[in-house]
């Protein structure tokens, strides 16, 4: 008998969590705040009408049983605080995950938000499709217990315009990607142990600003879009042989500022960028810090403005693997080089002499894959020390810079 009331208990118990927060809401009329007491709330939901589901205290958990979508919303003016989301679905055609915030047939959907919830072993975070003029903030993001390449996107933005997205962290889920959405501020996020922290596809006008990522295998990556800022942003530590800091791929009109980039193989990598004509780059007062390759030129990039950085403990200042691309025709000037090899006679912080930046021997990995293998390896480093001695091949102008900046009473920039 004892066994038989559990059984029944359990069964009554897991009925009754599957249904209550759907009915409620299926009752509740537009505009109504739902306050949930502590517990865990079986089953997933819907929600089509502007409605707030706020928990009362922290362990308010909507468990989606490895089930599909937990929360689906399709109506504008939707609100969610202070929940834990678990256990969605695996199918990634479906995009099974925590929250999907997707378009009725009342077309865009706006001012809905997602702030201060737990998300965790969801394929997919929360996916924001056809969303304008909505929060998502202070939210923290998991995927489930898979390789990089399987687990699903932290946030993604579709057709998504003029969205804040603040102060969320996303660990160990695939990427955040913004694609096809304009006018949107990513500002004091944070990303670490995914793959792209920060993805943009054909996207403009968007801010992105203080951010801090680490241990990511990309951490920002700009493509196919226009008329963006990024600014005070520090990338740490991108992870593999070509971990990335800040990436331009046929990219226009961009400005790059006051950035930090440390502890990464290519700091910033230029392709093709920019790509419409007559537009421009400008890449001004970041540190470059400690990479294996400080600025990496791919494909005919020119009229990119590079000045006021400093470029500091790189393997490697500038890269060029395209042997007829044009570095020289961009414009960089009054950078900080730390091998600069001139002076400043005259104590007004430019060097006497240009600074010079040549491919010697390096042109050896630069273009042979093979030989990148011994990159950094004492007999790299002594091919290239007698390259510039006594060059036994012409080497390859790269760049000048005319006003190299000298810093006054420097000491050594640290991560």
């Amino acid at each position: 008998m004892k066994k038989l009331a559990l059984l029944l208990y359990f069964l009554f118990t897991n009925i009754l969590f599957a249904n209550i927060l759907q009915d409620a809401i299926d009752k509740a009329p537009a505009g109504a705040i739902l306050k949930l007491p502590k517990g865990v709330y079986k089953g997933n939901i819907i929600i089509n009408k502007p409605i707030s589901i706020i928990g009362q205290e922290n362990g308010v958990i909507i468990d989606g049983q490895n089930n599909g979508i937990v929360i689906k919303i399709t109506s504008s003016y939707v609100t969610l605080k202070n929940l834990t989301i678990i256990n969605s679905g695996g199918q990634y055609e479906k995009l099974d995950g925590a929250i999907s915030i997707v378009k009725s047939n009342m077309g865009k959907l706006t001012q809905c938000e997602v702030s201060h919830c737990t998300i965790k072993d969801c394929l997919f975070g929360i996916d924001m499709q056809m969303v304008n003029n909505s929060i998502i903030s202070d939210n923290n993001i998991t995927s489930k217990n898979l390789s990089l390449g399987l687990r699903g996107d932290g946030l993604r933005l579709w057709y998504a315009n003029d969205n804040i997205i603040r102060g969320n962290s996303l660990i160990k889920s695939r990427d955040m990607v913004v694609w096809y959405s304009h006018g949107n501020l990513i500002e004091n996020n944070y990303g670490r142990e995914n793959r792209y922290s920060l993805h943009f596809m054909y996207a403009g006008e968007n801010l992105v600003k203080n951010n801090v990522y680490e241990r990511n295998s990309v951490g920002i990556f700009f493509m196919y879009s226009q008329d963006t800022t990024a600014i005070g942003n520090t990338i740490k530590s991108s992870q593999g042989a070509t971990g990335m800091g800040i990436g331009l791929k046929d990219a226009s009109n961009f400005t790059l500022k006051n950035n930090t980039v440390i502890y990464c193989a290519q700091g910033m990598y230029i392709d093709r960028s920019p790509f419409e004509p007559d537009a421009h780059n400008l890449i001004e007062g970041n540190k470059i810090l400690y990479n294996a390759e400080a600025i990496h030129f791919h494909s005919l990039s020119i009229n990119n403005t590079i000045k006021n950085n400093i470029i500091q403990g790189n393997i490697e200042d500038i890269v060029n693997d395209s042997k007829r691309d044009r570095v020289v025709d961009n414009d960089i000037v009054g950078n900080y080089w730390d091998n600069y090899e001139g002076f400043d006679k005259n104590n007004d912080g430019i060097g006497d002499t240009t600074h010079k930046v040549y491919q010697y021997a390096d042109q050896l990995w630069v273009y042979n894959p093979k030989v990148k293998f011994f990159y950094g390896s004492p007999v790299i480093s002594l091919l290239n020390f007698l390259s510039r001695l006594a060059p036994f091949s012409k080497p390859l102008f790269l760049m000048e810079d005319k006003k190299p900046k000298i810093l006054k009473n420097t000491k050594v920039i640290k991560g």
